[in-house]
């Protein structure tokens, strides 16, 4: 598991910056209604999205568990960030107008409690917009992905069926959806090799050891080891809070 205080640190540069945060950051307010007054982000890591969701008469809020990445997103932004833990939202029942959880319940065995938590702080026609099958976004059948594919976890925690069955019995029905693309996110063999030794899809990838060092090996040893395959393409799904 990664320690996002010390990820902090080096997060956006690892993760496409700016142009990758751009792109989920449109792809969200296209799916928030104009009437919305208020927006928590929900894992909001170092801001770089939160700092673009940010739209005229649009109050924005951010919360993340690591102190580290509380104090980045306090330096970047002007919102309201505070450190809590997405299990147990620091926000009042039917307090918000939007949630927004962008790559965030793919690391989470129980993101369904994330999904109760955010249906609780909504109001009545608020708006929960979140990425679902992260790691299935980054299929796009490359060489790399083709190697990945045998060890791919066959039930992924933000699967959009398992996270839409969640929203339903908090009172959250199905009222939108978007694509966009991971910028600077292709997988190049090299890297993704040494992503696999040192354990970064554990959440991603069922691996023994062996598996685990067969497969860097076999990546290492593709064509054009660095050079990135396609960039991804991440889902997110609109869910309303029925009155």
């Amino acid at each position: 598991m990664l320690d996002y205080d010390v990820e902090a640190e080096r997060y956006d540069a690892t993760r496409g910056g700016v142009p990758r945060a751009r792109s989920a950051a449109r792809a969200v307010l296209a799916l928030v209604p104009d009437r919305a007054r208020t927006l928590l982000d929900v894992g909001c890591g170092t801001g770089l999205v939160t700092e673009y969701l940010a739209r005229p008469g649009l109050q924005l809020f951010a919360v993340d568990a690591a102190a580290g990445m509380v104090a980045a997103t306090a330096d970047r932004t002007g919102v309201t960030v505070v450190r809590g833990n997405c299990h147990r939202l620091p926000f009042a029942d039917e307090s918000l107008d939007a949630v927004s959880a962008v790559w965030l319940l793919h690391l989470l065995p129980d993101a369904t409690t994330v999904v109760a938590e955010c249906a609780r702080v909504l109001r009545p026609g608020g708006v929960f917009v979140t990425t679902v099958d992260k790691d299935a976004g980054h299929d796009m059948d490359s060489d790399v992905d083709r190697l990945l594919a045998p060890y791919r976890v066959s039930r992924a925690f933000d699967g959009a069926a398992r996270i839409l069955a969640a929203a339903c019995e908090h009172g959250l029905s199905r009222v939108g959806e978007a694509r966009f693309t991971g910028h600077g996110q292709g997988r190049a063999p090299n890297s993704t090799a040494g992503a696999v030794a040192g354990g970064y899809f554990a959440s991603a990838l069922v691996l023994d050891e062996s598996q685990t060092s067969a497969l860097a090996e076999r990546l290492s040893l593709l064509p054009n080891p660095d050079v990135p395959r396609p960039d991804p393409v991440y889902r997110l799904l609109a869910l309303r809070k029925t009155v």
